[in-house]
């Protein structure tokens, strides 16, 4: 009885565990399924490419060394153990195929399934990717004045027309530095407005308008000024920084201290009608104690839904003259902190059907 039966009975009873086992294991794959497809319903972002129920994970990443964005946007995604939502990436008004033309084929492969944010200047950039910061003003006034529309303004806008997807859209960010250098408030108006207006007159009906300014409260009354008005903007973004040493402070500024005072400034003195974006934010290091960078990344997760209308969060990964002035996120405890922030769920949202 316990031969050739007794070994039957032990694969009959094998048999059913292994069945019960892929039943439960399929179980909760078809749980998860749900909830994943529920999730993407209920979570689908609005025509303006807001998110309902978290926030976009972006990030600014400069050209890799061989010169192409793909390289270096994947090669950071490796390091952070994840695909960015948004792709960042800042062009002038050069009209020249490196740095002067929206949307370069590294662009379009990139926005395959990522969305993506141009901001556009009016200016040239001396070096390429604007390596060494120094430029050449084109001025609000002529830009207004529809000088370069045939040449660059139009061919832009029809190439993001082309393009078919939508994008988010940055005109001369952080604009309350670029003054008096490129005008007066009144003339960027007038500027923003006609590229907007230009934009429209061609049909451009895939482009999410982001009005960006740096949010340093000691321009509080420039920014109000520079406001294009709700009906001009969808977006509302600023670009904040814990810079610490980088600009010789000794007041280390945490995630939230660093990012509420000008959001909320933002909300109740220009608009409260629009979602906001960080559109450029990182902390410097503190060299004396490295395990601060990390804790202010882990901190984002907490800080974040405490900041609703915050719906995009773009990190500024380069870094920027001076010393105690690497902002990325390459390496070390900036890396290890950063990386633990964006597995956060309210960091992984549906994207938009592609």
């Amino acid at each position: 009885m316990t031969g050739q039966y007794g070994q039957e009975a032990r694969r009959s009873t094998c048999l059913a565990l292994a069945l019960a086992a892929v039943g439960a294991l399929l179980a909760v794959a078809g749980v998860w399924w749900t909830a994943r497809e529920e999730k993407a319903g209920r979570c689908a972002p609005s025509a303006s490419l807001e998110p309902p129920c978290g926030a976009w994970w972006g990030a600014y990443v400069p050209y890799a060394r061989n010169g192409s964005l793909k390289d270096a946007v994947y090669g950071f995604e490796k390091k952070i153990g994840r695909k960015l939502d948004l792709v960042y990436n800042y062009h002038d008004m050069s009209n020249t195929e490196r740095d002067g033309t929206l949307l370069t084929p590294d662009e379009r492969e990139l926005g395959r399934d990522r969305m993506l944010m141009l901001a556009w200047e009016s200016t040239v950039w001396t070096e390429p990717h604007h390596r060494n910061w120094t430029e050449t003003q084109l001025g609000w006034r002529n830009v207004a004045a529809g000088k370069f529309d045939e040449e660059i303004i139009d061919p832009g806008a029809r190439r993001i027309k082309e393009y078919g997807r939508t994008v988010f859209f940055s005109f001369d960010q952080e604009t309350d530095f670029r003054t008096p250098a490129a005008g007066t408030p009144e003339e960027f108006i007038a500027a923003y407005r006609h590229i907007h207006d230009r934009f429209e007159k061609l049909g451009v009906d895939n482009v999410v308008w982001v009005w960006t300014v740096s949010g340093y409260l000691g321009n509080a009354e420039l920014m109000k000024s520079l406001y294009p008005g709700d009906a001009y903007v969808d977006w509302i973004g600023m670009d904040q920084y814990n810079y610490f040493l980088c600009h010789d402070s000794t007041n280390w500024l945490d995630f939230e201290r660093s990012q509420r005072p000008s959001y909320a400034w933002l909300r109740a003195n220009v608009s409260d009608q629009k979602p906001y974006m960080l559109s450029e934010f990182s902390t410097a290091p503190d060299p004396k104690r490295p395990d601060r960078q990390r804790d202010w990344y882990r901190r984002i997760p907490q800080v974040a839904p405490t900041l609703p209308e915050v719906k995009a969060l773009v990190h500024w990964n380069r870094p920027v003259p001076g010393d105690n002035c690497d902002l990325t996120v390459n390496k070390g405890p900036a890396l290890e902190g950063y990386r633990d922030a964006g597995r956060a769920d309210y960091f992984n949202q549906p994207l938009p059907p592609r």
